[in-house]
């Protein structure tokens, strides 16, 4: 059975949008000191379809604009815009400078334009676009991380406590798996236990929980044996990533997996468990659901709860998730 393709886009995404701070301090942290993190930064990324920042070119996994104010006082508050590229693009730098200049035409603020290159090419490192012609010089210069250059410092980065340095190793791990899916199995439950050794918050742990599922997806017969494995962790710890109700509806699968035949019995039993899972992650985010979602939900496919699911970080209410 091969692997289900991994998936870049919404683990960055929702990394980046839950430690935005941890996220500057581990790839860019001499930047990260000149913000004055007493002020709480603001999200701005529905504005950056406004500016035509929206189309996704091949390789780019996370497009973010943050607003920030800096410790200098010279500027109330700047925009950073931030992309994470996985792919070699040679129209990067140049797109850079395209997207800099709109949003700085459309705000009048200074951007601090940051790429993460998470590509697997060692050599490939944009950093700068520039035009000279008759006196005439007109470009960009960016700063950029390179993930690779952490491929060489698994320990550092599993000793470490910044919740990106764990990501880093995510995509690492996934990338040089090769979709070979005993050593990407390998990889996602050594990085699952490692989520409870650095007494994160529950909060965290859930956020990177997901992470690591959208990013780290293995086959079914690895899936059902990684829940399993799942359900044995947090009796260990005494942390419940489910609830029981959920934790019932994974059971119901395995079990009616034995009595009717696993597929269809493991594709009954994801169903509920995926229902009961998204109805607790909008519960959490929105409080309690009306009874017209409820029914919306328990009515819906696999393909539409996983639309869902993966519009939620995104989402601002109810009535966008439900309408997009």
């Amino acid at each position: 059975m091969p692997n289900p393709p991994a998936r870049y886009d919404l683990p960055w995404k929702a990394a980046l949008t839950h430690a935005f701070r941890a996220f500057m301090g581990f790839f860019f942290s001499d930047l990260s000191a000149q913000i004055d993190w007493s002020k709480k930064p603001r999200f701005r990324d529905k504005e950056l379809m406004r500016v035509g920042v929206g189309n996704t070119p091949d390789g780019l996994v996370a497009d973010k604009l943050i607003e920030v104010c800096l410790h200098d006082g010279r500027l109330q508050w700047v925009l950073i815009h931030i992309e994470v590229q996985a792919q070699r693009d040679p129209a990067l730098a140049r797109r850079v400078l395209d997207y800099n200049y709109r949003i700085f035409k459309e705000y009048e603020r200074p951007v601090a334009s940051l790429v993460l290159l998470a590509d697997d090419e060692p050599n490939w490192r944009p950093h700068a676009f520039h035009n000279q012609l008759l006196g005439t010089s007109m470009g960009i210069s960016f700063a950029t991380a390179k993930l690779l250059d952490y491929a060489a410092r698994s320990e550092e980065l599993l000793a470490s406590r910044n919740p990106f340095a764990w990501v880093t190793l995510a995509h690492l791990r996934t990338q040089q798996a090769h979709h070979d899916p005993e050593e990407l199995y390998a990889a996602k439950w050594q990085l699952t236990k490692l989520l409870y050794l650095h007494g994160w918050s529950k909060r965290r742990i859930i956020v990177l929980f997901n992470v690591i599922n959208w990013m780290m997806a293995l086959p079914e017969p690895y899936q059902e044996r990684y829940w399993q494995a799942i359900v044995e962790l947090e009796k260990e710890h005494e942390m419940e990533l489910f609830n029981s109700l959920e934790q019932s509806f994974i059971d119901k699968g395995w079990q009616r997996g034995l009595e009717k035949g696993l597929e269809q019995g493991l594709e009954q039993g994801r169903q509920e468990g995926a229902v009961a899972l998204l109805e607790r992650q909008l519960t959490r985010r929105f409080g309690p659901l009306p009874q017209p979602v409820r029914k919306k939900l328990a009515k819906a496919s696999m393909a539409q709860l996983g639309t869902w699911s993966d519009g939620l970080p995104e989402a601002e209410s109810l009535k966008h998730l439900f309408s997009a």
